[in-house]
């Protein structure tokens, strides 16, 4: 498998905040900060028996009522704007949570994070070289003509054009041909096996598109117009700088959505954000602030739903050219750290710390005794000053210094570096902050410019796909997110047998021994898992309450409460 030509951001995100952090947000960083500082928590396997949101032990929840009838419409609170509606570009949350309900993928992501049919009513592997979709018949784009196996070369082919700068270009990286074998079916010929592929195909990269509608809009596709997509919703309006309107689309060949209209607000403030939920402005919204956990769940003007995500909280560890470079200074690190504080603080409780890199809920595809492997021993322990001490010590790096990123985009990012900052002081290293605006924090993804002088920084992480080597992947040798340039043709050689293996018994012992070699390793220091958050007000219901909402049309499920 080659190195990765493309920046995974979409994977990669912080969680979402203002551009700047309002004077109340300061003040409750600062309270938290001071509470993490002044004591160690110890660290759990588990949610927090009391203190979380809602003031007691959050809960998962499989889904929201489902609708009792249909509404005119709803509207949506989004933490910024998308800078294009381009699927080809759909790597964050904002472009996704859009998209999902205006473009539709061969493959699709269902609401309890399972692959299933989507565009391709089938889809048969009749070698291992070879994957044969055949498409719906019937299907008709926004614009009123009808989907054929030419649209779909056509899309596809986008994802890996140099020229469309696409985001998605390494979900193809194995992709030798793609070809219309019928008016409705499109072969795909791989150079090598990819148990990854068709997955990835519920995601963005899998979009299909009118040819004649993206070709006419030229350079302008995304930016203004039709996207000519098939989804329960078309987009209706884009006022820059304030909102997005989705209308239902009547020719859609799927279930009919149940509102006529959804309004997408951008609203960047945490507090208006939450101030629109309280007063109905907007009627819920994904990606809530953690600190506002507790008010809205008391509030009384709606519900606050915890679902499965994928997302997982770490440190990433970006230079070994200092005292991270030693192994042995890493897990000191990971062995002093309060992960239970930290999830107190600066998840509002709705966490679990981890000591392991991917999510439980990657691995349910997998038989039982293999996630019960890729788990053992991984628990976090409550933290071990005394040894983590001895451990500085010996590596020779007592009162060295290591520099961590902080910046106000997010209070996971703000109070994770301060807990860090607080671990290596109670071992014997000078943890330094280094406080980045958001766009610079941002650019610590995809610019080796901005990792200047950082030895690492946090990163919530969430997977594209139900399955762990999206996330176990990146440490490859010339993987994108490799920031250290950790090298093990040992680790090299297991991911390229777990991406050739398509069946999950033979593949999922292979990813198990990947999870354990990370976590040997350290190359990022595993601190929670963090699960989806949704609010409703009582108006509405139905929206799924995991992370499947990025790429399935969650809006169309979405009506009237009672």
């Amino acid at each position: 498998m080659p190195p990765t030509t493309a920046p995974p951001a979409r994977r990669a995100t912080a969680s979402p905040a203002p551009h700047t952090a309002s004077p109340a947000r300061r003040t409750a960083a600062l309270a938290a900060a001071a509470l993490l500082a002044g004591s160690l928590l110890t660290a759990c396997s588990g949610p927090p028996a009391s203190g979380g949101a809602g003031g007691g032990q959050f809960k998962l929840s499989a889904s929201t009522p489902p609708a009792a009838g249909d509404i005119d419409s709803f509207s949506w609170a989004l933490y910024a704007e998308p800078p294009t509606l381009d699927w080809t570009m759909a790597f964050d949350y904002p472009q996704n949570t859009i998209l999902s309900n205006v473009c539709e993928s061969l493959m699709r992501w269902t609401p309890q994070l399972t692959l299933g049919p989507g565009l391709a009513e089938k889809a048969s592997n009749p070698d291992p070289l070879t994957w044969v979709f055949d498409l719906r018949a019937g299907v008709r784009f926004h614009d009123g003509s009808v989907l054929t196996a030419d649209d779909v070369v056509f899309s596809l082919g986008r994802q890996t054009d140099p020229e469309n700068a696409a985001a998605w270009q390494q979900a193809f990286q194995n992709v030798d041909s793609v070809s219309a074998t019928g008016p409705l079916q499109v072969t795909v010929k791989l150079k090598r096996a990819d148990s990854q592929f068709t997955q990835y195909l519920a995601t963005a990269a899998g979009v299909v598109a009118s040819r004649k509608g993206v070709e006419a809009a030229g350079k302008d596709y995304g930016t203004s117009g039709s996207l000519d997509c098939t989804g329960p919703y078309r987009l209706g309006s884009w006022n820059k700088g304030q909102s997005v309107v989705l209308e239902r689309f009547d020719g859609y060949w799927g279930t009919r959505a149940k509102s006529g209209k959804v309004v997408f607000s951008f609203l960047t403030d945490p507090s208006a954000r939450t101030n629109a939920m309280l007063s109905g402005e907007a009627d819920g919204g994904y990606l809530i602030p953690t600190e506002s956990y507790d008010r809205l769940s008391r509030s009384g003007a709606g519900t606050l739903y915890f679902g499965e995500g994928l997302s997982t909280v770490n440190v990433n560890i970006t230079s070994m050219a200092g005292p991270l470079g030693d192994v042995r200074v890493r897990r000191a690190l990971s062995m002093a750290l309060d992960r239970s504080g930290f999830v107190k603080a600066g998840l509002g409780g709705a966490g679990t710390a981890t000591g392991a890199l991917t999510t439980k809920a990657a691995w349910g595809g997998f038989p039982e005794q293999v996630r019960a492997d890729a788990f053992a021993g991984l628990a976090p322990a409550e933290p071990d000053i005394a040894k983590a001490k001895a451990l500085v010590a010996e590596a020779g790096a007592t009162g060295r210094t290591v520099t961590i990123a902080t910046s106000s985009i997010g209070l996971d990012v703000s109070l994770l570096a301060t807990a860090v900052q607080n671990a290596g002081s109670r071992i014997g290293l000078d943890v330094q902050l280094k406080t980045v605006a958001p766009n610079a924090f941002t650019a610590l993804f995809t610019d080796p410019e901005a990792r200047k002088g950082i030895d690492m920084f946090p990163e919530t992480y969430y997977d594209s796909v139900t399955d762990p080597l999206d996330l176990l992947a990146n440490f490859r040798t010339g993987a994108y997110q490799n920031f250290a340039g950790w090298s093990d043709p040992g680790y090299d050689e297991l991911v390229d047998r777990a991406t050739a293996a398509y069946d999950p018994a033979e593949r999922g012992p292979v990813e198990a021994e990947l999870q354990h070699r990370a976590a040997e390793q350290l190359l990022w220091i595993p601190v929670a898992e963090w699960p989806t958050a949704v609010f409703l007000n009582k108006r509405i219901t139905g929206a799924p309450t995991t992370i499947s909402y990025l790429y399935y049309p969650w809006a169309a499920d979405v009506g009237a409460a009672r």
